[in-house]
């Protein structure tokens, strides 16, 4: 049944969060919020998401979850408790998905001064480790054999092979690297396929699947597949957004998989055959823009018509309204998360500097439903969760853009 999205205001929100703040002090120093009945907003032409279940419970007594539509304070669980079936229906697997990470510049410079590659992700480790597969997105290369910048504002994003060490100990599996910045090479023009390649080869050293490039436009569309509790997710990576035509993979070109209507849909159709449920990782849309522009929007119909799942893009450097669209050919519902922000980044605007970590449930092969961590990054890079007033300020603003998409 059709359920009608609640919006709630920002003194609402800012209520409710200080009142989980009241209602869990005596017991645990940390609020918790989790959505009554979380349902991504849906524009003219979307449904709404039905929910199987209408009270999700939290993940974990450390892990402050919010959804803005609506938000209803909840006890804290007694017990490690984490999301799980009865006996007799399909279990539950947890997907989480970040911004944008970008271990260079001053990241990079930062992790130079204190030799410690970890740093920006000790303050949320356990959330990313907590998750049935962790997903981020991968903007720069890594290597030592190409000169890295400091801290000062350059194009050229190269970090250090320990930080593919460093993401794995986040906890990490796949990563999506259809992305700008995946053949940066400084000054180094001819060595930018390499830069790339082992870039790639790091992620892979410490068990990190990259998808999304290759040596060729097919390993580029390639989906990577990663199975738990016997259900096989597919993940396929594909990128428009400012981009030299040299970053994109062709036959007997390497690079990464271009994102238009033919490729999507070619890759959508190679992972269906490898997977029980295929999500899409586009990197799209205009930098700096909190709505996604018209062309987001078809990519993102098309992507759905192709029978992607699951759509989580990135890019923009701020986070993006979200909404859901109809397949037509399954009339299948499919959530559609426009942009999740910068999770690990050093720019200066406080709007570039929150992000959101994105939890989605499936139960079996079918989406439940999602939640969200608002974060804030701090200039060096380390992510913290949001206290709650930057946290309504963020979950506000994508209310308001979601209201646009209406």
């Amino acid at each position: 049944m059709e359920k009608s999205l609640h919006h709630r205001s920002l003194i609402s929100i800012l209520c409710l969060i200080l009142l989980a703040a009241c209602q869990v002090a005596s017991s645990s120093p940390v609020p918790v919020i989790s959505p009554e009945n979380s349902s991504p907003t849906r524009s003219s032409s979307a449904t709404p998401v039905p929910q199987n279940h209408t009270s999700p419970t939290p993940r974990s007594s450390k892990t402050p979850t919010v959804s803005p539509f609506p938000p209803t304070p909840t006890s804290l669980p007694q017990t490690s408790e984490v999301f799980a079936a009865t006996p007799n229906e399909p279990p539950i697997t947890t997907l989480l998905f970040t911004g944008i990470i970008v271990p260079a510049r001053c990241v990079q410079a930062a992790l130079d001064a204190n030799g410690n590659p970890n740093y920006p992700y000790e303050e949320v480790r356990e959330i990313i480790t907590d998750a049935d597969i962790a997903v981020g997105t991968f903007n720069a290369t890594m290597s030592d054999k190409i000169e890295h910048t400091g801290c000062w504002r350059t194009y050229q994003l190269v970090g250090s092979p320990d930080n593919a060490d460093a993401l794995a100990w986040a906890g990490f599996d796949v990563m999506s690297v259809a992305t700008n910045h995946i053949k940066d090479c400084g000054a180094m023009k001819s060595w930018c396929d390499f830069a790339m390649f082992e870039t790639l080869e790091n992620m892979r050293r410490v068990g990190i699947q990259p998808a999304g490039a290759g040596v060729d436009l097919e390993k580029a569309l390639s989906p990577v597949v990663v199975e738990r509790n016997g259900v096989r997710f597919g993940f396929v990576s594909l990128g428009d957004s400012k981009l030299s035509p040299t970053v994109f993979a062709a036959e007997g070109q390497p690079g990464i998989a271009f994102l238009d209507e033919e490729n999507m849909r070619r890759a959508i159709a190679e992972a269906r055959k490898v997977a029980d449920v295929v999500v899409a990782l586009p990197h799209w849309g205009s930098e700096d823009n909190l709505l996604p522009n018209w062309w987001q929007r078809e990519q993102a119909q098309y992507t759905v018509q192709a029978g992607a799942d699951l759509v989580v893009g990135n890019h923009t450097h701020v986070i993006q309204a979200f909404q859901t669209l109809v397949d037509p050919s399954h009339s299948q519902e499919v959530p559609v998360f426009y942009g999740l922000g910068n999770f690990v980044f050093d720019q200066g605007l406080r709007d570039h500097r929150q992000s959101l970590i994105l939890l989605v449930r499936f139960q079996g092969r079918n989406f439940l439903d999602y939640q969200l961590i608002p974060i804030h990054t701090d200039p060096d890079g380390r992510a913290h969760l949001a206290d709650p007033e930057e946290a309504a300020e963020i979950l506000q603003r994508i209310e308001q853009a979601n209201d646009w998409l209406d």
